[in-house]
């Protein structure tokens, strides 16, 4: 993939809303010589009466290429950082992503760290924003055990992180079978004691999964819970109470997920 010497047309390009969607569609502007005006997921865009875009179905094989061309011209941490940055679900990130790849097949050296660049700068800032929401998750999921000896969790991150999230528990809790709910998202991950799987649910289940009942809990999680609640207590001395520093490190959004909180 080369960038052309001489100004390129413009068009949208429409994509699946995956990742590799993105990148295919990345691949579709260098072989079509058209550069992107922008780029949008097909399932939220309204076609405009002088806009005729540009649809692209994913194909895996042109995405790992230009995965493949960034990790080439920068390394494997630029990659991952886009991949990151891409979940982020923020408004442009798909320009941004695309505007990085174009400068990096372009450049003769290393791009990744020149944080002069408006665009490389602002991605190094979203894929810190994405560390920090990981971390939270790390910290503030809580499994309840239930009737059949699963452990459930729910959570609502502001970023859709869900991705970056199996590695680790599959770490921490490898004896166990367990569920990690996006309700905002409405999937989720499933971890089986041998690998984790992505998982979606109707609409009924969806609803009964965003807070279990006490029916579907194991009659001993109720217990647990009160008990992790009390010691919660005891060690909250009243006194040294700092709501501020506390809702820093534990901001409010948090809190209904947390069996402290509930």
């Amino acid at each position: 993939m080369r960038e052309s010497l001489y100004p390129l047309p413009l068009s949208r390009y429409l994509y699946d809303g995956t990742y590799e969607g993105l990148l295919s569609a990345i691949f579709e502007s260098y072989r079509l010589k058209v550069q992107a005006a922008g780029f949008q997921a097909e399932d939220t865009f309204s076609e405009g009466l002088f806009e005729s875009p540009i649809q692209v179905a994913t194909n895996l094989e042109h995405a790992e290429r230009v995965r493949q061309g960034v990790i080439r011209k920068t390394s494997l941490q630029a990659a991952q950082m886009l991949y990151r940055c891409f979940l982020s679900e923020q408004t442009g990130i798909e320009l941004l992503i695309y505007n990085f790849v174009k400068m990096a097949m372009a450049s003769t050296e290393n791009i990744e760290d020149n944080y002069g660049d408006a665009t490389i700068l602002k991605l190094h800032q979203i894929n810190k924003q994405i560390g920090r929401e990981v971390h939270r998750m790390h910290a503030f999921v809580r499994f309840q055990r239930t009737a059949d000896n699963l452990y459930y969790a729910v959570i609502e991150p502001d970023f859709n992180v869900l991705p970056l999230l199996g590695e680790h528990f599959e770490k921490r809790y490898p004896a166990q079978s367990w569920i990690i709910y996006d309700s905002r998202r409405h999937y989720g991950i499933f971890y089986n004691q041998e690998k984790v799987e992505y998982v979606t649910f109707d609409v009924d289940n969806h609803r009964k999964l965003q807070q279990l009942s006490k029916d579907i809990l194991q009659t001993e999680e109720e217990d647990y819970q009160t008990l992790w609640k009390d010691y919660y207590t005891s060690v909250n001395i009243p006194e040294r109470r700092n709501l501020k520093v506390h809702l820093q490190h534990v901001p409010k959004r948090y809190w209904k997920y947390l069996t402290e909180k509930f």
